[in-house]
């Protein structure tokens, strides 16, 4: 578990260094599936498919799919990184400080654990949760996504249009 969790955090901070778009997609892959063992080894075999099918087999999918339509091309004089590395390299050692010191602490006094009574993972809970309360803000997740897709190659084309008039 500890291998795949590294894997996880090598990944999605390899991301904040690539330059091509579509390498950043595939760290995102490795990440979101590395989180899906993780997953599957802590037991939580329904949220591991779920990662791995919706987030890594869908969504993913459908990124490399935009990226790919979009050929996303670097201009010639960008900047390597942008301006705000450095405070997002501070937040995250910040994060990982807390994370390091929550972990040593060990878990808060009165908390229900996997395991004990009233903590265990239900399936019928989720199941009837996913489907009674949070079925909208997953749909408006898809139509947000569509939308994004939408504007983009609305911003490509425009882009484009100028290229070839000047």
């Amino acid at each position: 578990m500890v291998l795949f969790g590294a894997l996880a955090l090598v990944a999605a901070a390899s991301m904040l260094f690539m330059r091509e778009p579509m390498r950043v997609a595939l760290a995102l892959i490795t990440s979101m599936a590395s989180l899906g063992a993780v997953y599957g080894l802590m037991g939580v075999h329904f949220i591991a498919a779920f990662q791995v099918l919706i987030y890594v087999g869908a969504v993913m999918v459908f990124m490399v799919y935009v990226i790919m339509l979009l050929e996303v091309k670097e201009a010639p004089g960008s900047r390597r990184f942008s301006s705000y590395v450095v405070p997002g390299v501070v937040v995250g050692v910040l994060l990982m400080a807390a994370l390091g010191a929550g972990m040593l602490r060990g878990p808060l006094s009165g908390g229900v654990l996997p395991g004990e009574s009233g903590g265990a993972f239900s399936l019928v809970e989720f199941s009837s949760a996913f489907l009674t309360r949070y079925w909208l803000v997953f749909e408006l997740t898809t139509v947000f996504l569509v939308g994004a897709i939408v504007a983009a190659l609305a911003v490509v084309n425009v882009s484009r249009r100028k290229q070839e008039g000047a």
